[in-house]
């Protein structure tokens, strides 16, 4: 018998794009067979009140906290916050800088995103970084039409991390969630530039991940129904429906990684130009 997979949630914080908090996680959370990531990435966080956000959204969901930060000021921030509401945290680079200055006798220069040259598409991967953040969760539906890519899905079909992964490779991409009987917004309906894809798993999968959702979860929260089978399977047909009707293209997520997944996006950009 296949043994059940468990979940838990990583957060990824990074003064920079995230890729290299992304590659490490990934990494190290392939060791772990049993045990599969539900991913946050938090890319451009540069100063305190950014930081206070995400620190908040971590202590609604508790889970590994890696980040590659080099403001030390922020960094001990981090550190102290996290250690006041439990949750383990790693500075990815500062043993690596550690090993490098005691070697080389020199310090440091500290300098944010020093990896990544000034060049057109440093510039685009960043503006689409940007446009990815502001558009998440269905923020700034009046702006679809400036997208490159719009996803939309029911909650928990790894929406958010998939447009960060493609706002990584310059795609401007936003995300919209999808709820029984509540309409997506008309400027969605009227945008002719983006690519509009479905994103959609088995009712299991989408269970699984939302029960471990609930770790976080407010007061007031019906966690019965959000993890009920029977509710999601209604929801599932619902997107379904509502993409069959407007012709967008449906992917499974179920056995994707995010890699994956973003590539089978990739793929269906050329046939809608």
């Amino acid at each position: 018998m296949e043994n059940k997979k468990s979940f838990f949630h990583l957060h990824l914080i990074s003064d920079s794009t995230g890729e290299t908090l992304m590659s490490a996680g990934r990494a190290v959370s392939a060791q772990f067979h049993a045990s599969m990531p539900v991913e946050h990435v938090y890319p451009l966080i540069r100063n305190q009140k950014q930081l206070a956000q995400v620190i908040d959204l971590i202590d609604k969901e508790p889970g590994i906290v890696l980040y590659t930060i080099v403001d030390q000021q922020l960094a001990e921030f981090l550190d102290l916050r996290c250690h006041a509401i439990g949750v383990p945290c790693v500075n990815v680079l500062e043993p690596i800088i550690g090993i490098f200055q005691t070697y080389l006798g020199a310090p440091s220069r500290r300098r944010v995103g020093a990896q990544h040259a000034l060049n057109a598409d440093y510039f685009a991967r960043i503006e689409a970084l940007n446009f990815a953040m502001d558009h998440d969760d269905g923020q700034m539906p009046e702006t679809y039409d400036e997208a490159d890519v719009v996803i939309i899905g029911i909650s928990r079909t790894s929406k958010t991390p998939t447009s960060i992964y493609l706002a990584n490779r310059g795609i401007k991409t936003a995300n919209i969630p999808v709820v029984p009987n509540v309409p997506l917004p008309d400027s969605l309906y009227a945008a002719t530039r983006p690519l509009i894809v479905g994103l959609v798993a088995t009712s299991d999968r989408i269970s699984q991940v939302r029960e471990n959702r609930e770790l976080g979860a407010t007061g007031g929260f019906d966690s019965g129904r959000y993890t009920d089978r029977a509710t999601i399977m209604e929801e599932l047909k619902y997107a379904r429906a509502l993409c069959a009707r407007n012709n967008w293209p449906l992917i499974d997520v179920t056995h994707r990684s995010i890699e994956e997944t973003a590539a089978a996006i990739l793929a269906l950009r050329p046939r809608t130009r």
